[in-house]
């Protein structure tokens, strides 16, 4: 039992985790800033000027592509500014060309109803002559229709009738 007692105080008096141990503190806190200096060299030469430079080129891409956009941009609006004035353009000129093609075809209405008012008069004139010879060739056969029945009449009540009297009394009950 001795044995045992002596291994639990051995164990008990062993310092346990080689960090906590203090005799190994200068070693351990050597090789620490040995590390640490390592480290800091690893990345102050190569590291952090590799990171340095992508970041550098980042901002330079994200400021070209800024400007690019600017460009397109302006060009955009210059684009739109110039269709706006195409539209204008061709909206006045679609108005110019409804206008032109509005006065042509009153240039031809006016034309053609003219021609057809002048065709309507000669028409209007050869209808009046012709109703004018109508009613001269009616009246002429009134004048003889009305002579052969009223001396058909005159012979007919038992008279006798001679061409001449008969035709100068229908022409005197004509004229009222």
């Amino acid at each position: 039992m001795a044995t045992e007692t002596t291994s639990a105080d051995a164990a008990a008096s062993a310092p346990g985790m080689p960090q906590l141990d203090f005799s190994t503190w200068g070693n351990q806190i050597f090789w620490l800033v040995i590390t640490l200096v390592v480290i800091y060299m690893i990345l102050s030469r190569v590291a952090l000027p590799r990171i340095a430079a992508v970041l550098a080129e980042r901002q330079g891409t994200i400021t070209n592509d800024i400007a690019a956009a600017e460009d397109l941009k302006a060009k955009a609006q210059e684009a739109e500014a110039a269709y706006d004035k195409a539209l204008v353009d061709a909206r006045a000129e679609a108005h110019r060309i409804v206008g032109e093609a509005k006065a042509e075809i009153q240039a031809d209405l006016n034309a053609a109803m003219a021609q057809a008012d002048a065709d309507i008069s000669v028409k209007a004139a050869e209808s009046e002559k012709a109703i004018a010879e109508i009613r001269a060739g009616a009246l002429d056969a009134i004048k003889e229709v009305a002579a052969d029945t009223a001396q058909e009449i005159v012979v007919a009540m038992g008279g006798k009738s001679d061409a001449k009297s008969v035709s100068s009394a229908v022409a005197a009950r004509l004229k009222g």
